[in-house]
Formats: C-alpha cells, sequence, structure tokens
C-alpha cells in the first residue's frame, strides 16, 4: 500500500486547508475531522457536549486507524488530539508524517473567536495542551511544514531528515533537475532519473552563459511547458535553475531542494532568482516562486565545514533581523552540529517567508533581508568571488554594524563569526575602491543612491540609510 502525506498539528494550524490544497495540487485528500461528523451524525462540539471527551477520543481513534491503515496514499489531514492515542501513533509509521507547526499565538488567534472548538474556552489551557502535544508532533514527523504564501502565489515548505526521496508534493509532468556535479553524485539518482543537467559547482557558473546552457539541453532532453524543474543544491543552484524555469517557454513550475545550510534558511525561499553580470552580482533574473520547497537537513552532513560556516552567516543575518529568543539561541550556538541546527533552520524559513508575504516585490520592507548584502555582494565582485557568499555577508554584517552605530553588537557578532572560523578582515589585496566601486552598482540603487539596511538593535531594521560616502569608506577600510 502506498503512503499518504498525513498533516498533523495543533487546532488552528491550517490542517484542513492543507488538505484542501494537497487536493487542488492532484491529491486525493481526506479531512478526518470532516468523516467524523458525518459517522457521529452531528458537529464535533455537540458530541463533545453531549458524551464527553473520552467516548469521542474513542470514536476518533477507530475511525482515523481505519483510515490510515486502509489508505492508498493521497493526502489526510488529522484532527489535533488524535496523536494521543497509541494506535493511531502506531498506524502512522508506515506514512509519511507532516507537522504544520505554527506558533502558539496564531494557533489562538485564529480558534479564539470560533464556539465549535470546545478545548479552545480558555487561553491558559489552550496554550498547556499546545506545549504537551506539541513534544508528541516533533517525535512523530518527518517533516515540519508552512506555507508560504504571497500576492502571485503559494508552495508549502517541507524542512525534515531524510525527505529528499520522498515524493512529498505533486507537481504536474515530467522532473528535470538542474544540480551541480558534486551534487549530483551524492544525491541525483534518490531524486530523479529523468533528465539530469549539471553545471560546475560554484558562483563563477551563475551566468547567461550557463543559462543558455540549459534552456537549450532541455529543449534537447524534450521538457515541454507542462513538466517542471528541479533545484538540487546550493543557493547557485538555486538561483539558476529558478531563472531558467521563469524563462523556459515562459515559465515552468520549480520544485526547489536545497541542499546547503545558505540555501536552506534563505535562498530557497521568496521566488528570487537570477545569474550575475561580471560587473555585479544578480544582476538579471526574475520573480518566480517555486512550486515547493523541500528541505532536507540530512543533506548538510555532507557540507564541506567552509561551507556550512559560510551558510550560518545566513542564519545570524536572519537572527539579527528577527532578534528576541532567535539571536539568543543563535548567537549561543558553540559548534556547528548539522544534526542540531533542524530548529533554527525552521525558524529562519518561517521569517523569510513571513517577510515575503508582505513583500513579494522587493519594493518595501523585504529590503530588510539585504542586511549585510550591500557590502558583501561588492566584496564578492570586488574579489572575484574569491570569497563565499556568506563570507562575504559576514563582512557586510560588522560594516553595516560600525555604519549603524552599534559597536557593542558589532563586536558580539565578530566574537561569533571568529568562533566558526569565518573571515572578520578583507584580504588587504582587494582596495577599497573596487568595493566602492561595486557599491555604487548596487542593483537596489535609485536615483538618490544606495539606501543601505542598518540595525537599531536585535529586530529593529531600519531600511533604505543613506550613508556618508566618508563614513562607508571607513567602514570597509576597517575590515582591511
Amino acid at each position: 500500500m502506498s503512503p499518504a502525506l498525513v498533516f498533523i498539528g495543533f487546532m488552528g494550524s491550517g490542517k484542513s486547508r492543507a488538505a484542501r490544497r494537497a487536493q487542488a495540487a492532484g491529491l486525493e485528500a481526506t479531512d478526518t475531522d470532516q468523516v467524523l461528523e458525518r459517522e457521529l451524525g452531528m458537529p464535533i462540539a455537540e458530541f463533545f457536549d453531549r458524551e464527553g471527551e473520552p467516548a469521542f477520543r474513542e470514536r476518533e481513534e477507530a475511525i482515523v486507524v481505519d483510515l490510515l491503515e486502509k489508505s492508498q496514499g493521497g493526502a489526510i489531514a488529522l484532527g489535533g488530539g488524535s496523536i494521543l492515542s497509541p494506535r493511531v501513533r502506531g498506524a502512522l509509521s508506515r506514512h509519511v508524517v507532516a507537522w504544520l507547526d505554527v506558533p502558539v499565538e496564531l494557533a489562538w488567534e485564529r480558534v479564539e473567536s470560533k464556539s465549535h472548538r470546545p478545548l479552545a474556552t480558555d487561553r491558559g489551557g489552550f496554550e498547556r495542551r499546545f506545549a504537551e502535544r506539541a513534544v508528541l508532533y516533533a517525535e512523530l514527523a518527518d517533516a515540519r511544514v508552512l506555507w508560504a504564501e504571497s500576492q502571485s502565489g503559494e508552495y508549502p515548505v517541507f524542512v525534515g531528515r531524510g525527505i529528499l526521496s520522498r515524493d512529498l508534493w505533486p507537481v504536474q509532468g515530467r522532473p528535470f533537475l538542474v544540480t551541480d556535479h558534486e551534487v549530483a553524485a551524492l544525491y541525483a539518482d534518490s531524486v530523479t532519473k529523468e533528465g539530469v543537467i549539471e553545471l560546475e559547482p560554484g558562483e563563477r557558473s551563475k551566468n547567461l552563459t550557463e543559462a543558455e546552457r540549459v534552456l537549450r539541453e532541455l529543449i534537447d532532453l524534450g521538457a515541454t511547458r507542462h513538466d517542471h524543474l528541479l533545484g538540487l543544491g546550493g543557493g547557485v543552484v538555486g538561483d539558476l535553475a529558478g531563472f531558467c524555469a521563469a524563462l523556459y517557454q515562459r515559465g515552468v513550475p520549480i520544485v526547489q531542494l536545497p541542499t546547503t545550510l545558505l540555501a536552506q534558511v534563505d535562498s530557497a525561499y521568496g521566488g528570487k532568482t537570477g545569474v550575475d553580470l561580471p560587473e555585479a552580482k544578480n544582476y538579471v533574473g526574475a520573480y518566480h516562486l517555486p512550486a515547493a520547497v523541500i528541505a532536507d537537513t540530512a543533506t548538510l552532513a555532507t557540507l564541506p565545514s567552509e561551507e556550512l560556516g559560510a551558510g550560518f552567516v545566513e542564519v545570524m543575518k536572519t537572527a539579527l533581523l528577527a532578534g528576541g529568543e532567535l539571536w539568543d539561541r543563535v548567537r549561543a550556538i558553540e559548534t556547528l552540529d548539522p544534526q542540531a541546527l533542524d530548529d533554527v533552520i525552521f525558524a529562519c524559513a518561517r521569517y523569510k517567508t513571513w517577510v515575503v508575504a508582505a513583500d513579494e516585490r522587493d519594493v518595501g520592507s523585504r529590503a530588510m533581508l539585504n542586511l549585510g548584502h550591500t557590502v558583501g555582494h561588492a566584496i564578492e565582485a570586488a574579489s572575484d568571488y574569491r570569497y563565499r557568499h556568506g563570507e562575504a555577508v559576514g563582512l557586510g554584517l560588522l560594516a553595516a554594524l560600525r555604519l549603524s552605530d552599534a559597536d557593542g553588537l558589532r563586536d558580539q557578532v565578530a566574537s561569533v563569526l571568529e568562533r566558526h572560523g569565518l573571515p572578520t578582515r578583507l584580504d588587504p589585496s582587494i582596495e577599497s575602491d573596487r568595493v566602492l566601486l561595486a557599491v555604487g552598482r548596487d542593483k537596489k540603487r535609485t536615483a538618490e543612491g544606495v539606501g543601505f539596511v542598518l540595525l537599531d538593535g536585535p529586530g529593529k531594521p531600519l531600511i533604505g540609510q543613506r550613508v556618508d560616502e566618508g563614513r562607508l569608506s571607513a567602514a570597509v577600510e576597517e575590515l582591511r
């Protein structure tokens, strides 16, 4: 029997909506609460009032176990408390379990005004049950799921271990894989046996020449507008594959399969695609939302330590923007253990998709995600991409914090960078003038000049800030 994609989560997490989305994407979908109400002959809240919770759980267990044992695939949304049953938990073992993990504040906001929720009558009891069940959800889940939504569409994000080959989300047509040689050797066979297009690893492959080669190979392979691409790899592969998906026959779907920390926390989300020109990074591109993002955190175990460290800079950037508990957690990380980063990756993905939801086309608040990138991108271009993206952004963060007059925070960030073996000094052979010239070409500049993202403290970004040329020059020179 084929495994089903089973959505679990607390009340208000969006399981019923997830089932409807799965159905719209092509899966046969079942909402167990709807099945229960048909079998009970009345609304669940009414049965609760008449018979009590123990009687309800008994009926729920019998119906849910029967559905799980007989399932031939598709998607199933479980009631929030059904996983309290050992029999239900046992029946989940052959399925792919996806936990819709939302903050308790959001869950409460969604249910507090709904009288048909018998276990949502008081905030204290709601939060207590939320915390208790979260432990079970985490134990059962193969992946955590969130829905990324913005003006032009929505898509699911799956974050988990060993999910790369689980065929989680239906996308029309045949898959055509874009990846690089190193990643292909590790994971291509577990993803698809269809057409595979390989790149040379690294930023130097992210250019118009390679984009044309990929597009022409898609023609040779017979790809049609009814097929889709898979972008398997890091930020370079994701950007290039997404760019080609946006262009090929005026647009085909893409599923992003990020395998680096940088891509799993940042670049795989939001639909920005593009390639570099010799003069500047990411100067040619398009907005093209993915059909899904599947971030298999087990792939991080094969990353070189330098790549893991470079990706961690994007974690730091996100945590600085979010502030609060996420920044406290991230700055306290002593060693980069790929086995211990899942929670942080999911938190970063949630923050990134939340920012994009408010400003998909990068005309306002989304600019905050550029923290550290104005100088960072300039360092990449000025050094002929000698630095990894994350390494350059780490230096850019130091410059941005100096320009923010956040000297104490700059010291904290420098300490974290050093702890994880990341550079805090720019190679003296890279002239400040070249970096400043590249800053002046920043693709986000306007007629008024380049607007910087600065910080008034963790969680307090300031966008569109004009910076005195002398202060900028001094901040860049300090890095040398």
